[in-house]
């Protein structure tokens, strides 16, 4: 291949993304379910299908802002480690988006307004992958200290990249995290066959490296308090993420049998882990209902198979997507098409327009053994919002030892803080000025507990801007990049050295 980007690449190439390993195959393991084996000149060959557009709608249609042109561009002349400094200037952990976003980007790519779009998703993997590989990523720890010191409450992607981009503008970062590992849900809400836990421990271990510190088995409200930490410390960042779950009120709810999504996944992933975990279910020989059918249930789906279910239906209450765009979600929206997931390419099965109406007991035995249900047609207001139906099918009843509640999640656990100072909003997140500060002054919030339950790829950009915001309150000024997404003003080249 010439070294010389194709402009017409996208009419010599056809779509060709990396792949998965053999469903039969990946859910008798907890190995990620990826191809293992790249090959190089099929990726470049993918990154000359960019067509390097005057206006990158890829990079409006991605949350944090990556300068994803650029970095396609090198990769298809082979310039792998220039691509890695593009790619870390707009991301600190690329790797988390590569593996586990679901790619709004490759929506808004323009080739996707009548072809297939660039496999953006593979590529940024792909770049960061070999970044490690090479040893490109090392710590850099900042060349003076500013004397000031801050506290980062959670380790979810917004806690890590607040951490990563105020210890590299020379503050003492220390990061208090509840749980006994740092990670958030990166570390045990998220499966290992969909993200291997060392690409998390080296990221871990790269941020020790540069000097921040991890207090784990540490939570607010229970071995520290807001006080103690706004004593202790120059000002305070609070992403403990909005992890209070969406429940469905329903006849038969108490029943036993019936449990939310995440401490399903997480008492498996301490299991993969070897770590201690409490007691719960396992859907081993059980007849298996995920209620919900966004990324969390599809990962219930699979933990579910490889705990060997004797079957899993996903059933989502909502029509069935269409298979191509409809006329009211017009590119470069994000599409609301009907895509397969990973997890029922395993095996399971999904259920579209089913209207739970209760869970039921038929043994007496106080456990669940059935769902009720109703197939249904939706009437919809002009904001698209349920407001009556019509029924399709009645009395619509499923089998079921074993109900997984994967609705979402609709705010932060704000409950045990003991920290009746900070204001919330009235959807149940922090109240925050412009600034990103709390009503508490010193104390700011960033990711979902700020903005509501949303993607990673949100979350590390509100951290990126929630470093910036403590920045410029402890200094004045601020040379932390702001995100895209909160500015006009593109990024400078001399930046990169702070996000790399």
């Amino acid at each position: 291949m010439s070294n010389e980007n194709h402009p017409g690449g996208y009419r010599q190439h056809d779509r060709e993304p990396i792949g998965y390993r053999a469903p039969a195959k990946r859910r008798q393991d907890h190995q990620e379910i990826y191809a293992p084996d790249w090959d190089e000149l099929q990726l470049r060959e993918q990154a000359t299908r960019c067509m390097d557009c005057g206006v990158p709608t890829c990079t409006s249609g991605c949350p944090i802002g990556n300068i994803i042109p650029d970095w396609n561009d090198l990769v298809s002349r082979g310039d792998w480690r220039t691509a890695l400094a593009r790619l870390h200037a707009t991301n600190n952990f690329p790797e988390f988006t590569g593996y586990a976003c679901p790619a709004p980007c490759e929506d808004a790519c323009t080739l996707n307004y009548n072809l297939q779009p660039v496999t953006i998703k593979d590529l940024e993997r792909a770049i960061v992958d070999r970044g490690w590989e090479a040893g490109w990523i090392v710590p850099q720890p900042p060349p003076e200290r500013s004397g000031l010191r801050v506290a980062v409450v959670g380790s979810g992607p917004a806690g890590l990249a607040c951490a990563q981009q105020l210890n590299r503008a020379g503050h003492r970062v220390t990061v208090f995290e509840r749980d006994d590992a740092p990670g958030g849900l990166v570390c045990y809400g998220i499966p290992d066959f969909k993200f291997s836990k060392d690409k998390l421990e080296r990221r871990i271990g790269q941020l020790t490296a540069e000097g921040i510190v991890f207090r784990c088995s540490t939570e607010l409200g229970r071995d520290v308090s807001l006080s103690e930490l706004r004593a202790g410390h120059d000002a305070v960042g609070l992403t403990i993420g909005a992890l209070h779950p969406r429940d469905v009120e329903l006849p038969g709810r108490e029943l036993d049998g019936i449990h939310f999504a995440m401490p399903y996944l997480v008492r498996e992933n301490r299991r993969q882990a070897g770590r201690e975990q409490t007691e719960g279910p396992d859907a081993a020989g059980r007849n298996v209902i995920v209620l919900g059918g966004g990324d969390t249930g599809a990962d219930c789906v699979a933990t579910a198979l490889r705990q060997g279910a004797a079957s899993v239906t996903q059933i989502n209450i909502n029509e069935r997507p269409p298979r191509e765009r409809a006329d009211d979600n017009p590119w470069p929206l994000v599409a609301r098409t009907y895509k397969t997931s990973y997890a029922l390419a395993e095996g399971a099965d999904d259920e579209f327009s089913l209207d739970t109406l209760a869970f039921e007991d038929n043994d007496g035995n106080g456990h669940v053994d059935c769902l009720h249900t109703e197939r249904v047609r939706w009437v919809r207001d002009q904001r698209g919002r349920r407001v009556d139906k019509h029924v399709h099918e009645a009395d619509r009843r499923l089998p079921t030892e074993l109900v997984l509640v994967a609705i979402g999640f609709s705010r932060p656990q704000t409950e045990a803080l003991n920290a009746p100072e900070l204001a919330l909003d009235d959807n149940g997140t922090f109240a925050t000025d412009g600034q990103m500060m709390t009503s508490v002054p010193g104390v700011f919030a960033g990711g979902d507990c700020n903005m509501g339950h949303s993607l990673l790829v949100w979350a590390i950009g509100e951290g990126r801007d929630l470093a910036r915001s403590i920045d410029q309150y402890l200094a004045g000024t601020s040379r932390l990049p702001p995100s895209l997404r909160t500015s006009h003003r593109p990024l400078q080249p001399d930046s990169w050295d702070l996000t790399g």
